[in-house]
């Protein structure tokens, strides 16, 4: 029974270095409240910071799915408008609130259903 519980429990987000993670936070939270700027962490003085990339790589995903939900949800009359414009966006912000605290707390926890692709690396 005790090899059961330990292999359902899901194992702790990795964690990026003390110093890495401290260093970069305002860089990695920056591009979740603007999803548009998930760039900023590559082009600073963070570009070689794993924390750092791990969340633009995030950022980019969530902008991503935030440009699918609006094309898809303006594109289909009635269920567009009404469900999955409405419901993406409710579902996006938690994302990037999700995001954020991840962040904030120097944890590198990928993002539900869409955190395990890597476009940036």
């Amino acid at each position: 029974m005790d090899e059961q519980t330990t292999q359902n429990q899901t194992p702790p987000a990795p964690q990026a270095g003390g110093n890495d993670a401290e260093k970069n936070k305002a860089m990695a939270i920056v591009g979740y409240i603007i999803p548009i700027l998930f760039f900023i962490p590559l082009v600073t003085d963070a570009k070689n910071s794993p924390f750092a990339k791990f969340h633009a790589n995030q950022q980019l995903l969530l902008l991503i799915a935030a440009v699918i939900v609006n094309i898809l949800g303006g594109a289909i009359p009635i269920l567009g408008w009404f469900i999955i414009l409405p419901l993406g966006c409710i579902f996006l912000l938690v994302m990037a609130i999700m995001g954020i605290i991840s962040a904030a707390k120097g944890e590198m926890k990928p993002l539900p259903l869409i955190g395990s692709i890597h476009v940036i690396k």
